[in-house]
């Protein structure tokens, strides 16, 4: 095993935070490095929080269209700050481990093309098809009417939610944490009043309903845009924009890992989707909105484990880049050790206080039925997802996606087929929420024995 503690002899970076990063005490350090990030996370997750409080009183048919988007939203914030965001830290910290700091410059101009792109493009698929994917899970009437005014809203300025965690990711990247978690965290407090301002209206500001949550959710990944591009180019991250030319290998690094890990991400939200579409198939508009707002809670989690996920990948990817393979292993299950202790707490206590967390959201009792019954089934293995979900992004970190990618889909699978072939069997929501807990267990565990087996260091394809 490698020593905790390298030699600084064999150490090419001079950078006190890359060297920091290389020789450490692994658990302090993560910690250290990881509050911040949790701070940002659970910050940005309360945006959707706080859109969802303010939505609910505008009645079932609001709530329920807001489930059916929210998956899609979610997608974009995973895709962009966990997967191609991932992918990101991964390059750039790979590149400052080995000491290659104009490499990190070139790599953070390429990821800003990238994110620009992408966003772009999911604008133009949610506008055009926005409809047909709605109704595809379920949406019909006043609640499909309800989510097309959000999302339309929300994908308008989709580039801005892809630049900022594109920005974020390039931050985090060298090892700082501490900046994007201030700007997102200001950016949250700011959205409290703005939301329902704009949502209800006052004075010469007009009510637009849930459009104003929409438009709400834009400035504020506007703002963090403008705040995060102006920290790199003032010239105080370690990584700035390199000016050489955009070559084909920056483009490769990074989307190359952004891709499959977006694969996973598309995984983690189809899942929800199909179990959405299963609820609504099975049950009425209350029953989807509840199911809705509980799994809420699961993406919840998301963010939490991002917090301490994002560490990870660029202390996972800065050690490998340095050539400590044993270190980046342990940095790996302490961090998903970390990561499941925290989220089985959260599930055990949403398992014990279901009727408490529905209750903030809505006061039908079809829809508080469906969201209990899934919190007291799923919460008690929330534990399962953190371990999974941390172990992907120090996956990321090595730049291994392979394993990650092969247990998302067995998941999807044991929680589509089997949640399926249980409600045919009981009849019941209870067995397509058993299908979903077990589907999280066996793609946790099945992906801590293969790299604990060495999975990262075989040669495999990627």
């Amino acid at each position: 095993m490698t020593p905790a503690l390298a030699v600084d002899a064999e150490i090419p970076v001079l950078n006190p935070r890359i060297r920091r990063m290389l020789t450490d005490p692994i658990l302090p350090m993560l910690v250290r490095l990881a509050w911040p990030n949790v701070l940002i996370m659970l910050a940005q997750a309360s945006t959707g929080l706080i859109e969802t409080w303010w939505v609910a009183h505008l009645g079932t048919d609001a709530l329920a269209g807001m489930a059916l988007v929210f998956p899609a939203v979610m997608l974009m914030q995973m895709m962009a700050g966990g997967a191609f965001g991932g992918g990101i830290s991964s390059a750039i910290s790979r590149a400052l481990g080995g000491g290659r700091n104009l490499d990190a410059d070139q790599l953070a101009t390429h990821a800003v093309v990238i994110n620009v792109v992408l966003g772009l493009i999911f604008t133009a698929i949610m506008l055009l098809f926005g409809s047909p994917i709605y109704q595809a899970l379920g949406g019909k009437g006043a609640e499909l009417e309800a989510a097309l005014i959000y999302s339309n809203f929300v994908f308008s300025g989709m580039i801005f939610v892809w630049l900022m965690n594109g920005l974020a990711s390039i931050v985090r990247g060298t090892g700082n944490m501490l900046f994007p978690a201030v700007v997102t965290c200001l950016g949250a407090v700011l959205l409290v009043p703005v939301s329902p301002l704009l949502i209800f209206g006052f004075g010469p500001i007009p009510a637009m309903g849930i459009a104003g949550g929409g438009l709400a959710l834009l400035l504020y990944s506007f703002g963090g845009t403008v705040v995060l591009g102006w920290y790199i180019l003032s010239g105080r991250n370690a990584v700035r924009f390199g000016r050489g030319p955009l070559r084909w290998p920056g483009f490769r690094d990074i989307a190359k890992l952004g891709a499959i890990s977006s694969i996973n991400s598309i995984l983690t939200n189809v899942t929800i989707g199909i179990a959405t579409a299963l609820v609504a198939a099975k049950s009425g508009v209350e029953a989807v909105a509840g199911f809705g707002t509980a799994a809420r809670l699961e993406y919840l989690l998301i963010p939490v484990i991002f917090g301490i996920g994002a560490p990870m990948v660029a202390l996972v990817g800065t050690n490998i880049g340095a050539g400590q393979k044993d270190r980046a292993i342990r940095i790996a299950f302490t961090g998903a050790a970390l990561s499941f202790g925290i989220t089985e707490i959260i599930g055990i206590t949403a398992a014990v206080f279901p009727v408490e967390w529905m209750s903030l959201f809505s006061e039908e009792h079809g829809a508080i039925d469906a969201g209990v019954n899934y919190l007291r089934i799923v919460g008690p293995v929330y534990g399962f997802f953190g371990l999974g979900l941390s172990l992907y992004f120090a996956s990321q970190g090595a730049g291994k996606l392979l394993w990650p990618l092969g247990c998302g889909v067995l998941r999807l699978a044991i929680a589509a087929l089997g949640g399926w072939l249980a409600l045919t069997i009981t009849g019941t929501l209870a067995g397509l929420y058993f299908a979903m807990a077990a589907a999280l267990v066996v793609y946790s565990t099945l992906l801590a024995l293969a790299i604990r087996s060495g999975a990262w260091f075989r040669h495999e394809p990627q």
